[in-house]
């Protein structure tokens, strides 16, 4: 492959922009308040989220997000989930790539971990 992978992260609430490319939702729960055509979606992925034990187990909380990207990087070795990352993967490949979450820090997001493992 020539070139870097371009991946990006952003909140789903935000207003959708004309160099966002492929927008890909990794929520497994739809978000609160927003309509589908607001979103403005190219897909929803939710085979990429984490567990709903690991989500929990997180909660967001800054102090836990090294071991969150460990446990979830973990997650996504099986094997339903890395089918779902090799997709990713190849959109990335044909172009920008955004994946958005409903959370309100995207930087320390499941989305956080997927794009950096995608940059890879």
């Amino acid at each position: 492959m020539t070139g870097k992978i371009r991946v990006r992260v952003r909140r789903v609430y935000e207003e959708p922009m004309t160099d966002d490319g492929t927008r890909v939702l990794v929520d497994r729960i739809w978000p609160r308040g927003l309509s589908k055509a607001d979103a403005a979606l190219d897909e929803w992925c939710r085979e990429v989220s984490p567990s709903t034990e690991l989500r929990q187990w997180y909660r967001h909380d800054p102090g836990r997000f090294a071991e969150f990207g460990r446990r979830y990087r973990d997650e996504l070795r099986q094997p339903e989930r890395a089918a779902a990352v090799e997709h990713l993967r190849e959109l990335a490949g044909r172009g920008v790539l955004t994946l958005l979450t409903a959370t309100r820090q995207a930087e320390i997001s499941e989305a956080a971990v997927l794009a950096e493992l995608l940059q890879e």
